[in-house]
């Protein structure tokens, strides 16, 4: 699973874990992009870029006022516990990742997909916790033309 991100000390719940901050702006999606509108994609730096995929997080997304994607706690989060969110909060296709997942939580998907791919309950589950541009493709791909 990749480097990690440990929390240092206690983190209760909404409260931001990790300040996003923009690197660069990205000509496509890739497997470190994160998406920020429905065409655009970003490289974040600092530790979001470490920050780990679990099909059961203990944080979501909230974009602040750059832009970028905070972390912000799904619910009390402990130190020394993995930081984690689930990657399909911020981009709406995920296809680089062809191995399987390797979050080992018993709900686990398998494979780390996108917003489009996920169970409808999921999605209800993340409410509050996702890019809001999600919704708005969500939308407009099932909205009758």
């Amino acid at each position: 699973m990749g480097d990690g991100v440990r929390a240092v000390r206690h983190f209760r719940f909404r409260e931001v874990v990790v300040r996003g901050h923009i690197e660069a702006e990205l000509a496509a999606n890739h497997s470190h992009a994160s998406q920020i509108g429905e065409h655009r994609f970003v490289l974040h730096g600092g530790l979001s870029s470490k920050v780990n995929h679990s099909c059961e997080p203990n944080c979501g997304i909230s974009v602040n006022l750059t832009g970028a994607h905070d972390l912000v706690a799904r619910r009390d989060i402990e130190p020394g516990e993995q930081i984690s969110f689930d990657y399909a909060m911020r981009n709406h296709t995920v296809d680089h990742f062809t191995e399987s997942c390797q979050c080992g939580h018993p709900d686990c998907r398998g494979l780390i997909t996108g917003w489009k791919d996920l169970p409808a309950q999921r999605k209800t589950d993340y409410t509050g916790f996702i890019a809001p541009y999600l919704l708005d493709i969500d939308t407009r791909l099932t909205s009758p033309r």
